[in-house]
């Protein structure tokens, strides 16, 4: 029978999650990320792609000034149900600010993981970090079944 894959190599592999937040109503908002597991924390990059505001004002980035609490699913959806899995994430997110040593660290592994960020200026612009309190994980296939990170 194969080797299940672990919630912490889904989370190194996978190349898009969906990070929730909430307002201090606790209204939710939830939008797909990129991201990088460094085993202890996740980290995720307020980049260039086209924004209607800036950086500091998005929507998530407002959320975790005012409620730090926010998931992370990782999933695969198949037509094939016997396939199916998901990880999530739960704990305290932050917004790290520009130039500090976690900050160029965490620019260093998303960089690393997606090519399109080398060619966009990370420094300057703050990252997302969650550190994960919870780590729940399922698949379809059960606890002895493996799971396909594309």
């Amino acid at each position: 029978m194969p080797r299940p894959i672990s919630p912490g190599t889904v989370l190194r592999r996978a190349r898009v999650g969906r990070l929730a937040t909430a307002d201090q109503r606790g209204h939710p908002y939830v939008i797909p990320i990129c991201f990088v597991f460094d085993g202890r924390a996740i980290y995720s990059a307020l980049d260039e792609k086209p924004k209607r505001v800036a950086a500091r004002r998005l929507r998530r980035v407002r959320n975790i000034e005012v409620n730090p609490t926010a998931a992370l699913v990782v999933d695969a959806y198949r037509e094939d149900w016997r396939r199916l899995w998901y990880v999530l994430v739960l704990g305290p997110a932050a917004v790290i600010a520009a130039g500090t040593p976690e900050h160029l660290r965490a620019v260093g592994l998303l960089r690393r993981k997606y090519r399109q960020y080398r060619r966009m200026r990370l420094e300057d612009r703050p990252v997302l970090r969650i550190s994960p309190r919870r780590v729940v994980s399922w698949s379809a296939a059960g606890p002895g079944g493996r799971v396909r990170v594309r």
